[in-house]
């Protein structure tokens, strides 16, 4: 077996959901999801089938996204892990709908961060092992950290 990681391109002001599934329902029903929620958000997705053909299965209401999605599934080539790119949304507004998707066992990340996956190659083909999430920790917030985080969340409406 060897280790490797694989770097994902993330668009300018774009945000990645990196996870595991295990049908190839997923694609339409993961479309379903991101349309029902929001009219505004762009996105890419696409999912490496494990079986069969084995093709990665794409959709978007954005080309660019799913190009870009399909290009870090090409890399991750990881059996029934996806990807999905977003654009004028966040993950937070979709990961328990995506999580509650029946064929979704997991997800790895939802960042709009360098992502690095820690992939493992096999005879048999590759699997994730994990993700390397942004960088490291430079502290512990202070008083003066923890105001301004508690400024931005009600800047931004996730608080009251």
């Amino acid at each position: 077996m060897e280790l490797k990681t694989v770097q994902l391109d993330i668009p300018e002001d774009s945000n990645l959901i990196l996870g595991q599934t295990h049908f190839i329902k997923t694609v339409e029903d993961l479309y379903e999801i991101l349309v029902g929620i929001s009219s505004q958000v762009k996105f890419g997705l696409a999912f490496c089938e494990a079986s069969g053909p084995c093709l990665i299965r794409k959709a978007s209401n954005d080309p660019t996204l799913e190009a870009v999605a399909v290009k870090n599934a090409q890399a991750i080539a990881a059996g029934h892990s996806f990807v999905i790119l977003m654009k004028d949304a966040y993950p937070i507004n979709f990961l328990n709908a995506i999580k509650q998707c029946p064929e979704v066992c997991s997800i790895y990340c939802a960042t709009a961060n360098p992502v690095e996956v820690i992939v493992a190659e096999s005879e048999q083909g590759r699997g994730i092992l994990g993700v390397i999430d942004g960088f490291s920790p430079k502290g512990v917030e202070t008083d003066k950290d923890i105001q301004t985080r508690q400024t931005f969340l009600r800047q931004i409406g996730y608080k009251c």
